[in-house]
């Protein structure tokens, strides 16, 4: 017989403006000793040197991560000119080198023909899987992959502003699947420089906002107290993107046991993806049929 998993049930997402210097993994398993929490998990991972928005799901919020693959998310990063590094940011070995440097004319000229739907090669030092390995372990082990141009959605790459002639700051929207790193060193080939990442900070991750999220002092602070509850965001805020429907009594009743469910109708359309709620706690994720809700994720709150 299994051992049953030790913690409180509690869930919601927890918004952590994450330091540099450590990676996403520490976050959640630093949010989940402070919470005491059974269950938790991220929605995007960012490098150990980028900071900014990381959310973290705890319980059953944790069956809502999925939804928040598509979401677009905001960067503003520092590309620095000059240099070709193996990591595409600056912690790699340096691997080639330019005097060019471009001038504002010439960046704005090259941003548009990386935005739209465009073709992304993810850089070496990647959690990517080649041949069953992540493309990282790979990289460290010395070797150079050929690695397969992926599809992405870039909603916006914009100039923000150029402190001098070695740096720009710039602003980017993408879906999933998008690097930044890729980003500055594909528009350091195309400018003719070489580039590479030097800051990087997420600013936000589909409905959350930077300005809403808590430092890790602040967690640690209130670690395993009746206090830490306070800092949780709602389940459902996840779910911003999808239209809500509303459960009947006995609808509610059978999404949570997995099965169809009717719901009163609403602004969601036949095959739509939809989440039901009832007396204003979510109860399942799916499609609508009809009257009724198919559910993919039951929620137990």
């Amino acid at each position: 017989m299994g051992r049953s998993r030790k913690g409180r049930d509690v869930s919601g997402w927890l918004l952590i403006d994450k330091p540099a210097g450590v990676t996403s993994t520490t976050v959640v398993n630093k949010v989940r000793w402070a919470f005491e929490a059974k269950k938790a998990g991220h929605a995007g991972t960012l490098d150990p040197d980028a900071t900014g928005m990381l959310p973290v799901a705890l319980g059953e919020a944790t069956k809502t991560i999925a939804y928040l693959g598509d979401a677009l998310k905001g960067y503003d990063f520092t590309a620095r000119w000059g240099a070709a590094t193996t990591t595409d940011d600056a912690e790699g070995s340096i691997i080639a080198t330019s005097d060019l440097r471009p001038s504002e004319d010439q960046i704005r000229a090259a941003l548009p023909q990386f935005t739209g739907d465009i073709r992304q090669v993810p850089p070496q030092f990647s959690a990517v899987k080649v041949d069953g390995e992540r493309a990282y372990d790979i990289a460290r082990a010395g070797e150079t992959m050929d690695l397969e141009a992926r599809d992405l959605h870039v909603d916006a790459l914009d100039l923000l502003a150029m402190p001098d002639a070695d740096h720009a700051d710039l602003h980017f929207v993408c879906g999933s699947g998008g690097y930044v790193r890729s980003i500055a060193r594909d528009l350091g080939q195309v400018l003719g420089c070489h580039g590479h990442v030097l800051r990087l900070r997420r600013t936000w991750v589909g409905p959350f906002d930077i300005e809403d999220a808590v430092t890790l002092d602040r967690i640690e602070a209130l670690a395993r107290t009746s206090d830490i509850d306070t800092l949780l965001h709602p389940v459902a805020m996840a779910l911003a993107d999808l239209p809500e429907l509303r459960a009947t009594e006995a609808g509610a009743a059978r999404l949570k046991n997995g099965n169809p469910g009717q719901v009163m109708p609403g602004t969601a359309e036949y095959g739509d993806m939809a989440w039901a709620s009832f007396e204003g706690k979510p109860v399942a994720v799916g499609r609508l049929r009809g009257a009724e809700l198919h559910p993919e994720r039951v929620f137990n709150l």
